[in-house]
Parts: C-alpha cells; structure tokens; sequence
C-alpha cells in the first residue's frame, strides 16, 4: 500500500514518513523538491502525485483556514477518490469553522478517512515559525493572555502512522493535545529554564505583528492569515484538554517540560 505523505519534508510530515520508512511502507513525499513533484498551487502535479497511491497523509500549507484551501482540498478528494484511494488522514485544527468545513469534504469522500484535529505545535518554538524569536529571547505575538494545550509533533506522527496503517481508526475525529495548558507567557518560562537563559513573550498589536512579519520576508497574504489565527483561534474556545492521543495509542501525550528540555540545545546561542 503505498502512502502519500503531503507536506512531507514538513514538520508533521518528515516525521510521519520516517515512521512509515521503519515499518517498511512504501512512502511517497509530496512536496514542491519531491519526484514527482506536489505543489496545492498547480493542480496539473496532483495526479502524478496520486498515481498508484492508495493512503493519503493530508496536510495543507499553511493552514486550512486560508482562503483556497477549501476548495484546494475539495478537489483534491475528488481526485484521489476516483484514483483509487481508500484511506486518508486529515491533518486540522482546534476550533477552527474552516478548517470543519474540509472536514466535511473528507469525511463525505466515501474513503476511510480519520481526522486529527491538532493544538498549536510545541514544534513550533524550535522550528521555522517561532524559533528566530526564541533565539533572540523575546516571543512578540498578537496572541491574548489565554492558555493552549501545545502538543508535541512527535504525537502527531505517532497518530498519523497508527491510523494509516492500523485497522479501527476510519471515522474517528480524534482531538490532539498536550497534557497541560500554558500560556504563551508560561511557555517562554519553561524555554527560559531549559535554556538557561531569559525568553519573554510580549503581546503587540496585529498591525506590528503584521509589518514585522512582512519585514521579515514573510508574504502579506501569509502573514494576515498567520495574524487571524492568533487573534481570532487563540481567544480561549481551545483553553481544554482532549484525550485523543491516549484514544489512539493508549498512551498520555508528551509534556512541554520534556518537549524543551529534549530541544534545548536548538535555542542556545
């Protein structure tokens, strides 16, 4: 059975298909560098992509609540429907309307299909999004003083490997997060004591968080959904605990304290 993993060399994604790679199961990569190639803005890459696959990993780039990825996923069900696919792991978000309404597209696709609806990455602090801004020790994000449930990508993966390749997964929604909830504030005081050295979070403006993110290389239309996520996802509608990692692996979901002491030497300058 061959597994598409999209957004392959992604966070979730690399990880997803290491796993997949160690229970010898044919992976595909779906990624812009990937032969061949897969690209959500250029659908004449999509059914080469699909060619003889028979389980999707589906991720979306950046985030399903940006505009296209509705109709972006909608189509790309369809393809992969009528490809031949059985099986598809949807990668979502806590609280996030969009995000729910491709959760629909997937779930009515008439494939096995499972969801996992994610907290905000531990991953993210250490990797691309926000690790420039923990190496200079002050996170500055349009976020409210409200607590998430931060969940460690390794989980995900763990989750997304199980449901692609185990039986009694198909049709369940499963909610993934960390044990506990923190605020941005207290996520940067467990940086700091890993590190060693002092991390703070300062809340600005969506108008400053806009200008610097663009200044900083990010692309206007990127940085505006980036900045609605923050204002509008983190308002405190996800500030609860879900149980879908131990649902899934009879497991508890790995703590944040282990996440930054495991990763503390990415954050030492």
């Amino acid at each position: 059975m061959t597994i598409l993993v999209l957004g392959g060399t992604g966070k979730t994604g690399r990880r997803l298909a290491d796993r997949l790679a160690a229970l010898d199961r044919p992976v595909r990569i779906g990624s812009r560098s990937a032969v061949p190639n897969f690209d959500w803005h250029d659908r004449s890459t999509w059914p080469a992509a699909l060619d003889g696959v028979t389980a999707v990993y589906l991720s979306y780039y950046p985030d399903l609540t940006f505009p296209g990825a509705y109709d972006d996923i909608k189509a790309f069900t369809e393809l992969a429907a009528r490809g031949g696919v059985r099986r598809v792991v949807l990668l979502s978000g806590r609280g996030e309307p969009a995000a729910q309404a491709s959760e629909r597209t997937v779930e009515e696709s008439g494939m096995e299909w499972t969801v996992l609806r994610c907290s905000w990455f531990m991953q993210n602090f250490s990797e691309d999004f926000l690790l420039g801004q923990v190496l200079d020790g002050v996170i500055a994000l349009p976020a409210a003083d409200v607590p998430e449930p931060f969940v460690d990508v390794e989980d995900i993966a763990d989750v997304a490997a199980a449901a692609l390749t185990q039986e009694g997964n198909a049709g369940r929604v499963y909610e993934l997060t960390g044990p506990r909830t923190l605020t941005f504030a207290e996520a940067a005081a467990e940086l700091s004591k890993a590190t060693g050295r002092e991390i703070s979070f300062v809340r600005v403006t969506r108008a400053d968080y806009l200008a610097a993110a663009v200044a900083q290389g990010l692309p206007r239309e990127e940085a505006e959904g980036m900045a609605a996520l923050f204002t509008e996802v983190l308002d405190g509608r996800n500030a609860s605990l879900a149980d879908g990692i131990r649902q899934a692996l009879g497991r508890p979901a790995r703590d944040f304290t282990d996440f930054a002491t495991a990763n503390a030497a990415a954050w030492r300058v």
